[in-house]
């Protein structure tokens, strides 16, 4: 009889990790990118976006999204592939061949290895560049060509201290019945209302030219209410622009090298201490792939054969996920307010892995055949 060559067996099943990976990644990622993406729909629907900046605005999304959901795939589709090669008998078969259990977990271990180096790209260099560029065309569009997408009776904020509401808006671009009201300069708040106003775009930013209205200001002396009624004024809405174009990057916008030695005026004060923490994370979280992957061979491959269908050892892994992204999410929150216990992001994804490996690899859990006791009776 011809048995099998290791590296068929491999192939064999590599392919099918390949393939569930691949498929329950992109299923995964879809649905979460369909989650985020209603966030922008208004955009497109309400205020005439175009769908190709809609797509490109929630596409940047995408690398975040795939990093965030690799190891929990990858933890998914090792369990479902050796779960289902258990109950078919194959790696009972593959025992009797002498196999080790090494040598059955070789393939899902490469699969786990593999993930850990994509998550390493995806969390150094992909995931900081898109998020950045998602960031800034998300602000580009809330804070620059929000005055382009003005709804009528609604309160668009165009930036962080001005707010516009417009009774109604012709297809030309005519307001009527506009309100701004202006705090960028808090000693000298205003709250303009006019008859008329039009929308003109030019190279330093929106500017909106108001027509038959008044402007009332509070005296920060008298405390007394000044009215000053005109026939035509500008508002330069560029300041606004401008005041907020240095805006505070988040810590996962920055570089590894940005978060070790922080760009001064980018960051805010507050969020210092969390750039350790996000390092921390970038390293540690893609480790979390091959760590779960080891949790899963060790709830298929660890144990005595058994004929009936085991459903307590893979609850106990899944729990075991469970726990660990848990433990990771307390530790980051623990770490940003104390730098002493950043150990805890490592023990908290490495952990699991170690104790999975232990138990499918410790001597005493060499693969052997099943035992007599397991065989069915000869003569009945």
């Amino acid at each position: 009889m011809r048995f099998p060559h290791p590296q068929t067996l491999d192939r064999y099943i590599t392919r099918q990790l390949l393939w569930g990976l691949l498929a329950s990644t992109v299923g995964l990622v879809a649905l979460m990118w369909l989650v985020q993406a209603l966030r922008f729909v208004e955009l497109v629907v309400d205020r005439g976006l175009s769908l190709w900046v809609f797509l490109n605005l929630t596409g940047l999304l995408i690398p975040q999204l795939v990093a965030f959901v690799l190891p929990v795939t990858s933890f998914a589709v090792v369990q479902m592939v050796y779960q289902r090669m258990a109950g078919d008998r194959e790696i009972t078969v593959m025992r009797g061949l002498g196999l080790s259990a090494f040598a059955i977990a070789r393939p899902a271990l490469g699969l786990g290895a593999g993930c850990l180096l994509l998550g390493l790209v995806l969390n150094n260099w992909l995931v900081p560049v898109s998020y950045s560029k998602f960031r800034e065309e998300q602000f580009e569009i809330r804070n620059r060509m929000a005055a382009f997408l003005l709804q009528d009776g609604v309160f668009t904020e165009m930036g962080n201290n001005v707010t516009v509401f417009v009774r109604r808006r012709d297809a030309d671009g005519t307001l009527h019945g506009v309100l701004v009201d202006d705090e960028r300069n808090p000693a000298a708040a205003a709250t303009i209302f006019a008859a008329h106003g039009d929308i003109a775009s030019t190279a330093s930013g929106p500017r909106v030219l108001l027509e038959n209205g008044t402007r009332q200001q509070i005296d920060q002396k008298t405390g007394r209410l000044d009215v000053l009624s005109f026939a035509q004024d500008m508002i330069d809405m560029s300041n606004n622009a401008k005041a907020d174009s240095t805006r505070q990057r988040d810590p996962d916008e920055l570089s590894m090298a940005e978060l070790l030695k922080p760009p001064l005026g980018n960051v805010a004060t507050q969020n210092l201490p969390k750039l350790l923490v996000e390092a921390n994370r970038r390293l540690a979280s893609p480790i979390s792939s091959l760590s779960f992957t080891l949790v899963a061979l060790a709830s298929v491959l660890s144990g005595a054969f058994t004929r009936r269908t085991d459903y307590l050892r893979p609850t106990l892994a899944i729990l075991t996920v469970v726990g660990a992204l848990v433990l990771q999410l307390a530790a980051q929150n623990l770490a940003g307010r104390n730098a002493n216990l950043l150990g805890l992001i490592w023990l908290a994804t490495i952990g699991p892995g170690v104790i999975a490996a232990v138990i499918l690899f410790a001597p005493h859990r060499a693969a052997t055949p099943p035992t007599a006791s397991a065989q069915p009776a000869e003569g009945v």
